[in-house]
């Protein structure tokens, strides 16, 4: 029922022309506009939905529409974690994520391959990061920066109050 949900989501708010590639309006910054440097670069993907939640097309809606969940941190065992589990979950429309915390450098986060030949591509994989340890309290803020498979990017930026976990 989740799945339907967001399918018409995707469908509703979905930003494609007519061959499938998506539109760059609504995006923070186009791949050329590097404003910090990345040792990542990327190139884009076919945009042609499949309904495997694959492409940026798909993908897109449904980070906009959960933008408030990119992040979270977490006070455990006497330290700061920070958790990109959202993004991760979605990461199969993307090339990359970068992030800053209090303002840093933006750095990048390392993205799982996706599983694109499973019945679930987006699930995570044992092995993928997940979460940062800092120390407890150090982080204030956190920066966010998605690179979508089509080049397109958006960037959001949260305060601790309101990305801390209970």
């Amino acid at each position: 029922m989740l799945d339907l949900f967001f399918i018409l989501i995707a469908i509703g708010l979905g930003s494609a022309d007519e061959d499938g590639r998506a539109n760059a309006a609504g995006s923070d910054a186009s791949a050329a506009d590097q404003t910090e440097a990345s040792s990542q670069r990327y190139e884009g993907e076919p945009q042609v939905p499949i309904g495997k939640f694959t492409t940026a097309t798909e993908v897109k809606p449904i980070m906009n529409a959960t933008r408030g969940n990119w992040v979270a941190v977490r006070e455990y065992d006497g330290n700061d974690l920070i958790y990109m589990t959202h993004i991760l979950s979605w990461r199969c429309g993307m090339v990359g994520l970068r992030y800053a915390v209090n303002d840093g450098p933006m750095r990048d986060w390392p993205l799982a391959a996706c599983l694109e030949d499973t019945p679930q591509p987006n699930a995570i994989p044992q092995d993928a990061t997940i979460y940062e340890v800092h120390p407890l309290g150090s982080i204030a803020s956190i920066e966010v920066e998605i690179i979508y498979d089509d080049l397109t990017r958006e960037r959001a930026r949260f305060e601790r109050k309101a990305i801390l976990m209970p």
